[in-house]
């Protein structure tokens, strides 16, 4: 195997080289080029060897297109078995390889807004991320736990769990060579799918073909969009990360406008904070909701607002109306001892409350005893991929409808301490929010005119923050998307992405559920659309490669007989 640098190296923090590279250097390393194996050299004794013992790989070739955190959790999930696939190939032609848009080499100040344990790529072992950490911190030997003071949570950087999410992959990668497993690597976009000669033939845009047996689409949401039509104008920033370079091209003093209310328009202000600047800032949205405030953990499991419950239910062929969902809640909420009215005001008042006003009524609240928010952020994410498909299509409409930002602001809070400093942004006078906003446009002699209900405000800068919508179909993916429903194979689900069944994710089309092609992540967000987090990311990928198990021991032959009914 081939035991060079590679222009890889250089792009992996100091750390990651000095901690890992003896991992790195047993699973790797891709020359350059459109795609690579991970096979040994003539004469060298095969993968299956390195584990002192034999095992034949299960007959199947998986292609798995994307390669950020959703393919990180499958790799993981494949590679806990014995019985590994016959190969494994990844397309992506990302520079940032395993860690995607989000998790790229970045500033400090950008930090992942979940506890460790929720973090984590390995199901059933909560703690594996906090492991690496702490083994990260004794070979670095400085003291970074990034703990937040408010919460007791350790918040690192985003770029921190790129890094890890790089470290698995390849620890995945390594684990399933040596039990057999023949690994490519294609740095190329797949832009065509089709069923020949009893396989599925994947196609990239260099026009190259491999052969597989199951595949599954791994594709994320892509970059923002402009809702504005501002692509190209002169002091638009169209996508702010990297933020150390997207954003350093702002003036001390420039007045700024961040499209957008969430988490990306939290991860602006911490930046341009952290760098000094002191103008003025304004978060101009519809409406104005600002992430919750993550508080500090409670123990709690789930004893009515079960995954089994809900699966038990699909099972039997049941509907759950949303009043039912909502009882059920209750009782789970009213068996913790929490109070049930306190969380309903939560929800309603999000569109009505001054954001800042909430912001810091959510920061008091960060130990807070009653566990009631805390339940529902676990809940939701926990259980909501299998709650959603059981719901009447009326009730989904209205969900979205009047509580889809709400839904993304409880679920995804920000830690305290970047609520404290939005916080001391906003009293200083260097942070506003503005609520309502119509069209922003260029300006006649340069700089932008925000279109508010107040009248127009001027800006220097717009930093467009505007979050992809999970059930977009990002563009990167729309050839191959396009290519599956004209062939077929997939789908479009009315809400978005593409339609996939809820217990493996296989992907629907007329004739029943496909064993052999899978969505996981936000391709499936129209079925599911509970698809964002690490933990869900994580049960779906385990119920993915449990299928691809399961459709190999059938033995199946010919594509009639791997559709079953849906």
């Amino acid at each position: 195997m081939r035991q060079g640098r590679c222009p890889e190296d250089r792009r992996m923090s100091p750390y990651f080289r000095a901690v890992f590279i003896p991992v790195l250097h047993a699973v790797r390393p891709f020359p350059p080029g459109r795609f690579h194996r991970l096979l040994p050299e003539e004469g060298q004794k095969s993968p299956a060897s390195w584990n002192g013992g034999f095992h034949m790989p299960i007959p199947t070739r998986i292609g798995i297109i994307g390669g950020g955190a959703s393919a990180v959790c499958l790799l993981d999930a494949l590679s806990r078995h014995d019985e590994v696939p016959q190969s494994v190939t990844v397309f992506d032609p990302s520079p940032h390889l395993w860690r995607g848009r989000a998790y790229q080499p970045d500033a400090t100040v950008l930090r992942v807004n979940a506890p460790p344990e929720d973090m984590t790529v390995r199901a059933g072992d909560p703690a594996h991320f906090t492991r690496w950490l702490r083994t990260r911190t004794k070979m670095l030997g400085a003291q970074t736990d990034h703990v937040d003071a408010r919460s007791g949570i350790s918040f690192p950087p985003r770029a921190v769990y790129g890094d890890y999410l790089e470290q698995c992959a390849r620890s995945s990668l390594g684990r399933l060579a040596a039990l057999g497993s023949r690994i490519r690597l294609v740095r190329e976009a797949v832009t065509d799918l089709v069923r020949e000669d009893g396989a599925l033939l994947a196609r990239t845009a260099g026009r190259d073909a491999f052969a597989l047996d199951h595949v599954v689409l791994c594709v994320g949401t892509g970059t923002p969009a402009d809702p504005h039509g501002l692509s190209g104008a002169p002091g638009f920033v169209a996508d702010p990360y990297p933020v150390v370079r997207q954003l350093a091209g702002i003036g001390e003093r420039d007045r700024v406008v961040v499209l957008g209310s969430g988490l990306t328009a939290v991860d602006v202000v911490l930046s341009l904070t952290a760098a000094g600047h002191n103008g003025e800032v304004v978060l101009a949205s519809r409406r104005g909701v600002l992430p919750g405030v993550r508080q500090r953990p409670v123990e709690h499991e789930l004893r009515y607002f079960t995954a089994e419950r809900f699966r038990a239910m699909a099972a039997r062929g049941e509907r759950l109306p949303l009043d039912d969902a909502v009882a059920l809640m209750r009782t789970e909420l009213s068996a913790a001892g929490s109070r049930f009215d306190a969380v309903v005001r939560e929800i309603g008042g999000s569109g009505t409350e001054e954001p800042l006003a909430r912001l810091r009524r959510q920061l008091d609240l960060v130990n807070d005893p009653d566990p009631g928010l805390r339940i529902l952020q676990r809940a939701v994410p926990d259980t909501g991929p299998d709650v959603w498909p059981l719901l009447p299509e009326q009730d989904k409409t209205r969900l979205l409808r009047d509580h889809y930002r709400t839904i993304m602001s409880l679920c995804c809070p920000m830690p305290p301490a970047s609520a404290a400093t939005l916080l001391e942004q906003a009293d200083s006078g260097r942070l506003g929010v503005l609520r309502g906003v119509e069209r922003i446009s260029p300006g006649p002699a340069g700089g932008f005119r925000v279109h508010g209900p107040d009248g127009v405000r001027h800006a220097d800068v717009v930093v467009n923050a505007v979050s992809p919508p999970a059930h977009r179909v990002p563009p990167a993916a729309a050839a191959l998307v396009d290519a599956l429903t004209g062939r077929g194979l997939a789908s479009r689900h009315p809400r978005g992405g593409i339609s996939v069944a809820r217990a493996t994710s296989g992907l629907l089309t007329g004739g029943g559920t496909d064993r052999r092609v899978y969505a996981l992540g936000d391709l499936a967000a129209g079925s599911l659309f509970f698809t964002f987090g690490v933990p869900s990311l994580v049960d779906r990928a385990v119920d993915i490669a449990d299928a691809i198990r399961r459709d190999v021991a059938r033995s199946t032959v010919g594509f009639a007989d791997s559709m079953q009914p849906a």
